[in-house]
């Protein structure tokens, strides 16, 4: 045969897309894994747009899922996430994905994984790249996870059934803890640009936190506007580059990876427009967004991004803390992000040793697209 076929799973998860495998269809080595998904999504792919694979052509639509037994004695199942570059041979497997992790456990229980009775199905998932524990629930109804539901999120057009996520001590995924310089805020020298404050969390993925103002942005500017400005977009690389350094990602600039640590324009509520065309009411958020991950403008919000933003956001004397009004209940936190709007809860607290996030919460919907196999050559 031309072609080799692997059995896979296509899912919607929250705004994002993904190819699921079960790792006993994977080889073991990641390196052997490597180049299957790069040809499973069609990458690398000049022309942006990954027309040879399942890929969409933006980092969202880019990504796979392994899901095997668990290697925690805390989780049902074990969950590896892997980003695929769109231009380039690039596999990163060292965060994770927040809307990928909605579907993990529908997928356990839809597989056969995960045997639960009707009604909400607890899945404790495992997340292997960064060593931490998700709880995710949902409804079941006859054995599989239902999909039909009231519940709308912002980016994908219809409802569908409501997956709560708890992520447990999300503080230190990738680096050696939830501040990884120790401080709330930080001075960044950036090349070409001078000194820039930055705060620098990881809780969920790690990621640098700048006032748009301070680069010239409002923070309410649409994606296609960002990435339309070339020396922006450089200088926004440069800033994550020497970020990640600052928080241990690697040793020099050149060698920060393209996934971590994101970057994220913060401001106050805005009156911004979204893809949709709706123009936002600024008394129904507390703080605004833009992500950019993978070198590129996210059109919503990653999850983990905004359940660091949440975090941030109650840790005084942080960036995001500074420019967030104050709801009505603190705990959450209202987002405003290219494509609406989004809820994160999140409990942070002081602790003699330092600030310490207990956990994180965020609703989802997920939803199976296809199933059968994926084609690469043989």
């Amino acid at each position: 045969m031309t072609q080799v076929f692997i059995p896979a799973v296509f899912i919607r998860g929250g705004s994002s897309k993904g190819v699921f495998f079960h790792a006993r269809d994977l080889p073991g080595d990641r390196a052997a894994i490597d180049p299957i998904l790069l040809s499973v999504l069609g990458s690398p792919d000049p022309y942006g747009r990954q027309l040879d694979g399942m890929g969409g052509g933006i980092s969202s639509l880019s990504k796979a899922v392994i899901i095997g037994p668990p290697t925690h004695p805390e989780a049902d199942v074990d969950y590896t996430f892997a980003q695929v570059a769109v231009d380039r041979p690039v596999v990163d497997w060292k965060g994770n994905c927040g809307n990928l992790s909605s579907a993990v456990g529908p997928f356990a229980v839809d597989e056969g994984l995960v045997r639960v009775a009707d009604g909400e199905a607890l899945v404790r998932i495992h997340q292997v790249n960064t060593r931490k524990i998700i709880h995710a629930r949902f409804p079941v109804r006859d054995g599989k996870a239902e999909v039909r539901g009231d519940f709308a999120i912002a980016g994908v057009a219809g409802t569908g059934a409501r997956i709560r996520l708890d992520f447990l001590a999300p503080g230190g995924t990738q680096t050696a803890g939830l501040l990884p310089t120790g401080r709330v805020a930080d001075v960044l020298e950036v090349p070409g640009f001078g000194s820039l404050r930055a705060t620098l969390i990881d809780a969920g993925n790690p990621a640098a936190f700048i006032d748009a103002r301070d680069v010239g942005l409002t923070g309410g500017e649409g994606p296609e506007a960002i990435e339309a400005q070339g020396e922006m977009m450089a200088l926004l690389d440069r800033i994550r580059r020497v970020a990640g350094v600052a928080m241990g990602l690697a040793a020099t600039p050149e060698g920060v990876g393209l996934a971590a640590p994101r970057i994220a324009l913060v401001a106050g509520p805005l009156a911004a427009r979204t893809l949709d065309g709706e123009v936002l009411d600024p008394s129904g958020h507390d703080v605004t967004v833009r992500m950019l991950s993978m070198e590129r403008p996210h059109r919503a919000v990653p999850m983990t991004g905004a359940l660091g933003l949440a975090v941030a956001c109650r840790v005084e004397g942080s960036i995001p803390h500074g420019l967030a009004a104050r709801g009505g209940r603190p705990e959450e936190t209202r987002v405003a992000h290219p494509s609406g709007l989004l809820t994160v809860g999140a409990e942070v607290e002081r602790r003699p040793e330092g600030w310490h996030a207990g956990s994180a919460v965020m609703f989802r919907t997920q939803r199976r697209l296809m199933q059968g196999a994926v084609a690469i050559p043989g």
